[in-house]
């Protein structure tokens, strides 16, 4: 309100400054007007050619002063002395001021001070038929009317100015309102530190935010949210199809991806990541202010889970065996109660020759015993769901892998070989081979030594219904599953070829009549394979 009304009274006193200046220009023409007319007047230039010019000018000008109105008009000789003037005992003398500027032909205006007080005056020479001067003409009029006239312009100003003040004060309470309903009723500093507030949590907090605008433009992104998706730096103001992102979380950001319901978690594949998306919608007094989408990285909690999947199954198969065993346990201790030895005898010889067979073969062919032990339980539970399971007899992997590789073998193969039973269904057939291939000229491929450019490759074939192209080529995306829709399908081929790729690997799927899926995962990871030639270079 106070920068209101200084306003309106610099404006207003500006205007008063532009009324006096326009005030005394319409003075100033007056009276170099009338000083022009009286120069020109034939009975000014006669009576200046006479002997005794006041006993003309001086009764002619005053009459004509009182009839104009002007405060005076002095008539002076070529010899600058005065012929006319208001006050009689002043005519046969020198004016104050040097007239000689005037007798050279010059005209003036201007301010000065005169035996009525401040007084605005106009000089013009007088010339005769010959363009010689002989004498000139002064008028002159209060400078107090000049200010008189520009104060009566003050009311109007003041006027003005008032209404000036109210309306900017009405209009000032109304922006205010509608401000601080805007704001809600935050004043500015507050709001100030409400942003810095936000923008220190959105940056502090893990999971990503994206924010877009209505018209699906970044308008946030914070640090995680850059990271994961690997945002360029100029993001803000551009579309998700302007970011060079990858089809599917550009269709994921600006919602035009399947199953897009408001608050429903997506999943997302980017950069090696598995993320969990959540798209909600930003409503702002019931109409469309945006999305917010938040990015959760899940990739490190799925692939523990499926580890875990894993261990439960080898437990699931270890609890099968135990209750197989007991149930035998059981048959052989009711053959001995009945006397008949030797037929126990013989149920326990048939059984050891099974059972030893077909561990014996596992365990001949996978020397590491953790995947061993992890095959041998899905072939047990292969046998509970009626599926023929079957090891390669080209399968050959050392004991003693290291850890990482070991670890997503684990994996690479449950996946693999659960995908394949189910595809398969009772009655079917999965074949899975495990084997490690040597890298050229390291020769470690019979041990369990860390070739550099060694390979293991694990295939599954099953003898399911085979899968249509259009899926085949992006079985191994995020969310992609033949098996439904619920939240946890989709996710474990994704992983298998994160765990492929993370190696320098790959993994690919043939379904022509048989369906085969492939898996190549180097023995070293690439980092390691970079920092053994940078050692070896640095020794050569």
């Amino acid at each position: 309100m106070a920068l209101l009304v200084g306003a309106v009274t610099v404006v207003s006193l500006l205007w008063g400054v532009v009324q006096y200046v326009e005030a005394r220009q319409q003075y100033e023409e007056r009276v170099l007007t009338m000083a022009e007319s009286v120069a020109v007047m034939p009975t000014v230039q006669e009576a200046l050619e006479t002997e005794d010019p006041s006993e003309v000018l001086a009764p002619w000008a005053e009459t004509l002063r009182a009839a104009t109105g002007f405060e005076y008009i002095m008539i002076a000789d070529r010899h600058g002395i005065r012929q006319s003037h208001p006050d009689p005992e002043a005519i046969g003398q020198r004016p104050s001021l040097d007239p000689a500027p005037v007798l050279a032909g010059q005209t003036w205006t201007g301010v000065e001070h005169g035996h009525a007080g401040l007084t605005l005056r106009a000089r013009v020479p007088v010339f005769d038929d010959a363009e010689e001067v002989i004498g000139y003409v002064s008028v002159g009029i209060l400078a107090s009317e000049v200010r008189l006239a520009s104060v009566q312009t003050l009311p109007l100003i003041l006027g003005v100015a008032l209404v000036a003040v109210g309306a900017g004060a009405v209009g000032a309470r109304l922006l205010s309102r509608r401000l601080r309903a805007d704001t809600h009723g935050l004043e500015p500093k507050e709001i100030a530190t409400l942003l810095d507030g936000r923008e220190a949590l959105l940056h502090a907090i893990g999971e990503g935010v994206i924010g877009l605008d209505r018209q699906r433009r970044v308008v946030l992104a914070n640090t995680p949210a850059r990271e994961l998706l690997h945002l360029p730096d100029d993001h803000l103001g551009r579309t998700p199809a302007q970011l060079g992102l990858s089809a599917e979380a550009e269709q994921v950001l600006s919602g035009e991806g399947p199953a897009d319901d408001p608050g429903e978690d997506l999943l997302l594949g980017a950069h090696g990541r598995i993320l969990v998306c959540t798209r909600r919608p930003v409503r702002v007094r019931e109409a469309d202010g945006g999305v917010v989408v938040t990015l959760r990285d899940r990739t490190e909690l799925t692939r523990l889970t499926d580890q875990l999947d894993g261990a439960r199954t080898v437990t699931a198969g270890l609890r099968a065996q135990r209750h197989e065993f007991a149930n035998r346990i059981h048959t052989v201790s009711g053959m001995l109660e009945l006397g008949a030895v030797d037929r126990a005898r013989d149920y326990l010889s048939e059984l050891s020759a099974a059972t030893s067979g077909a561990d014996a073969e596992i365990a001949a062919r996978i020397g590491d015993m953790t995947v061993a032990a992890l095959v041998l339980a899905k072939s047990v539970q292969a046998a509970e769901r009626g599926v023929q399971f079957s090891l390669s007899e080209l399968s050959h992997l050392p004991e003693d892998q290291p850890s990482d590789l070991r670890d997503d073998l684990l994996l690479v193969v449950g996946n693999l070989v659960d995908n394949a039973m189910d595809a398969a269904g009772p009655d079917g057939w999965v074949e899975l081979m495990v084997r490690r291939h040597a890298g050229a000229g390291d020769g470690a491929g019979d041990g369990a030594g860390e070739g550099a450019g060694d390979v293991v490759e694990v295939r599954v074939i099953d003898s399911g219904p085979g899968l249509d192209p259009e899926i085949a080529r992006e079985i191994f995306h995020v969310g992609r599953s033949t098996k439904g829709d619920d939240g946890q399908r989709g996710m474990g081929l994704a992983l298998v070829r994160q765990a492929c790729l993370r190696r320098g690997g790959t993994v690919a799927v043939e379904a022509e009549e048989e369906t085969t899926f492939a898996a190549y995962l180097p023995v070293r990871r690439p980092e390691a394979r970079e920092a053994e030639a940078r050692e070896e270079g640095s020794e050569t």
